[in-house]
């Protein structure tokens, strides 16, 4: 497994993983873009470069760069912290150019990218603390139904699903205990078939 790109994708697995396209430039309005890849290729675009165009299907999210910045560092630790106990490589986000993730993760991550794409900034940290108290399987269930309905970038924003998880997750920030009880259950969880 010493392919692993990014965030745990393994392109030996599966095709199917998540990218997140930096643009170059710094500017706090730049935005960033994540992208759902169904065939993964050594020689895939980014987002801005693409020449053959881009289905808007696979365009999930776009953020200005200021607001990927308030969630960025907390979805790499959370990843992380998942990786490492599946003992894969840490991954990291590069300042700019694409990092892949992979397929389950993609999905956890576009998921609090749609609570914070109009999303008062003051309540981001909100946001953030309840995606934290969720378990992958919650996060991967509320992607799943808002993907059905609302899942492109530009036609599905502010609407349906989108803006129920965006109050979802930015009101009523749950307490530290609970993120740390949520974590050590899916540590248990996770390690149970292991005997």
């Amino acid at each position: 497994m010493t392919n692993i790109r990014g965030f745990g994708f393994l392109p030996e697995r599966t095709s199917h993983c998540f990218l997140v396209h930096l643009p170059s430039s710094s500017r706090a309005e730049a935005e960033v873009a994540v992208t759902e890849e169904f065939y993964w290729s050594e020689s895939v675009q980014p987002y801005g470069e693409r020449i053959d165009g881009f289905a808007e299907a696979d365009l999930k999210v776009l953020l200005p760069r200021r607001i990927w910045k308030e969630i960025a560092q907390e979805a790499r630790a959370e990843f992380n912290r998942r990786l490492i106990r599946y003992g894969l490589r840490s991954g990291r986000w590069p300042a700019s150019g694409m990092a892949p993730v992979d397929r389950n993760m993609g999905k956890e991550l576009v998921l609090l990218a749609w609570a914070v794409e109009d999303a008062d900034p003051v309540l981001i940290p909100n946001a953030v603390r309840n995606w934290l108290g969720l378990s992958p399987e919650e996060r991967w269930w509320l992607y799943t139904m808002t993907n059905a309905a609302t899942g492109q970038a530009l036609k599905g924003r502010n609407k349906g699903w989108r803006k129920a998880v965006r109050f979802a997750l930015t009101e009523n920030p749950i307490a530290d205990s609970v993120i740390r009880k949520r974590n050590s259950d899916f540590e248990l969880t996770l390690f149970a078939g292991m005997d």
